[in-house]
């Protein structure tokens, strides 16, 4: 096992499936373009022996699907049926809920039983803006037939002043309903924000805004949290649960357990570094072979953690999954 000087291993694998999507949100990409999959995308079965490689290698304990957007990847169906035999302690997905209604019969009969859904408004006409691809009624129609077919669902929110601040009591009063817990993901600094500084300060909203919006309308305590958790938890005594991934106000880069690997083989062990890991070429070796590099590679990456808060990314967040 390999484990850092405060403690840190890698507990959680964050897997993007493709870097291709069919949004283009205005927080992830500049110019409005949707992100195509890279024509050097390593196959389902290279990334399921990753995933069973960072096992072994690294103890991972639980896999998040993400991409890009995973379920326009046509490696879906055959990356679930590889990874879902590797014990794993839990498998879940994150997507924008698109395709959720179309795709849901292959998540259930793969084991998928708990989903991250990416919502940023329940406006139509916002949702178009910020989105700039889809559509809102699909999204919700997706999350109705999740709900029915007994999956966990969480939404996840990113509050932008000036584009849909006036969402975040409708989409918590919305999750309360429907029982799902809503995330508040303060902007990141990454990509294009990362280099454009006053557009970023211009849009973030932090969480003591955040939890004075709400504290008009509930009261909240404090509930308990997984020690490497990203959010900070909060219950409505009665109606349910919601919390704020507060990677500005409250950094939690002491406990990051977090593992990325691209879907051209590149592993990355922090958001906030611009260093990554080629694995590609090590996903062919039989295992004798691959987990001694992977192991000496798994040092390197967990060293590029900060050690105390996020300070901002050039990578492009989908391309390496949120």
């Amino acid at each position: 096992m390999i484990v850092d000087r405060q403690g840190r291993r890698f507990r959680n694998l964050r897997i993007s499936l493709t870097a291709a999507c069919n949004y283009a949100c205005t927080y992830c990409v500049p110019d409005g373009k949707r992100l195509v999959a890279a024509q050097d995308e390593l196959s389902a079965q290279a990334m399921a022996r990753g995933v069973a490689y960072l096992i072994e290698a690294a103890g991972i304990e639980r896999l998040r699907i993400t991409g890009g957007e995973p379920l326009v990847s046509p490696k879906l169906a055959a990356f679930l049926a590889e990874v879902s035999t590797l014990g794993l302690q839990d498998i879940s997905l994150t997507t924008n809920g698109q395709l959720l209604e179309r795709k849901l019969p292959l998540l259930i009969e793969s084991g998928i039983r708990r989903l991250n859904v990416s919502l940023d408004t329940l406006d139509p006409d916002a949702f178009r803006r910020i989105a700039r691809g889809g559509d809102l009624a699909s999204v919700l129609n997706g999350l109705t037939a999740a709900s029915a077919a007994g999956l966990k669902i969480k939404l996840n929110m990113v509050p932008l002043r000036g584009q849909n601040l006036d969402q975040v009591m409708p989409l918590l009063d919305y999750c309360l309903q429907h029982g799902f817990e809503l995330r508040f993901i303060e902007l990141m600094r990454m990509g294009h924000l990362a280099r454009e500084a006053n557009s970023f300060v211009q849009q973030f909203v932090g969480m003591p805004e955040l939890l004075a919006m709400i504290a008009q309308h509930y009261e909240y305590l404090q509930a308990d949290a997984p020690v490497d958790a990203t959010a900070l938890r909060y219950e409505i005594p009665g109606q349910g649960f919601f919390g704020i991934i507060a990677n500005e106000s409250v950094p939690f880069c002491r406990t990051c357990s977090r593992l990325r690997l691209s879907s051209t083989g590149w592993l990355h062990g922090c958001l906030s570094s611009s260093n990554r890991h080629f694995v590609g070429d090590l996903l062919d070796k039989p295992r004798h072979q691959a987990l001694p590099a992977l192991q000496r590679l798994l040092v390197r990456a967990l060293g590029d953690k900060q050690e105390l808060a996020f300070s901002g990314g050039v990578t492009v967040m989908k391309i390496i999954g949120g």
